[in-house]
């Protein structure tokens, strides 16, 4: 062995024996947790509330209901609350329906969180394309708002008890869907958004 090599060696093993090396991880541990306050954080996924009126009885909804679930587990925090609907009779008067929307309004406002930004499905309310929507949900998320909820009425639609709190009104169509329905195209919609924002090839 060269001359150099050897003293090099020899280092070494003097260090090996004064202990330095052994006491080498536990000094880079500890300077790893003084540096930790320092160390960038992480922002909390957007929590997304399905807020809807009346239970879901198909199978075949539950189960897309389900797949976008857990499609929407890797962008999203999502939760889906459901209150009772109330039954409408044949030929129900406008007061009578009034009433109902009230009643389930009620019921709705009592899972609307303060700090929560409140979007009602309304047929009167804006029209978006997928990619104005991808960017609107991208927007807010920059804006500061940690948690969305979106309202869906039952078959009679939503009381002004709750349109009154609404933070912004969206509308899928002129049509009419049936309100179970509408909660599927909706969670797709919401998966097509954070596609289109994450550049993904989903959205033609």
């Amino acid at each position: 062995m060269p001359p150099r090599n050897r003293q090099t060696a020899e280092r070494l093993r003097h260090r090996c024996r004064s202990g330095t090396f052994l006491f080498l991880p536990v000094i880079l541990f500890a300077a790893a947790i003084a540096l930790l306050p320092y160390l960038p954080k992480g922002e909390d996924p957007l929590k997304i509330t399905l807020l809807t009126v009346g239970k879901i009885k198909e199978k075949y909804l539950k189960d897309a209901i389900s797949e976008y679930d857990k499609r929407l587990g890797r962008y999203c925090k999502l939760e889906i609350i459901e209150v009772a609907d109330e039954k409408t009779p044949d030929a129900a008067s406008p007061a009578v329906e009034q009433a109902i929307r009230q009643k389930e309004g009620e019921r709705l406002l009592k899972h609307i969180r303060d700090d929560a930004y409140v979007i009602t499905l309304e047929i009167d309310g804006h029209m978006l394309d997928s990619v104005t929507f991808a960017r609107k949900i991208e927007q807010l998320g920059i804006q500061g708002k940690s948690h969305l909820m979106f309202v869906i009425g039952g078959s009679i639609g939503l009381g002004d008890n709750v349109l009154q709190r609404s933070d912004y009104a969206l509308s899928f169509s002129k049509m009419t869907f049936p309100h179970q329905l509408m909660r599927v195209i909706l969670l797709e919609q919401i998966y097509r958004g954070y596609r289109i924002i994450e550049g993904a090839p989903y959205h033609k």
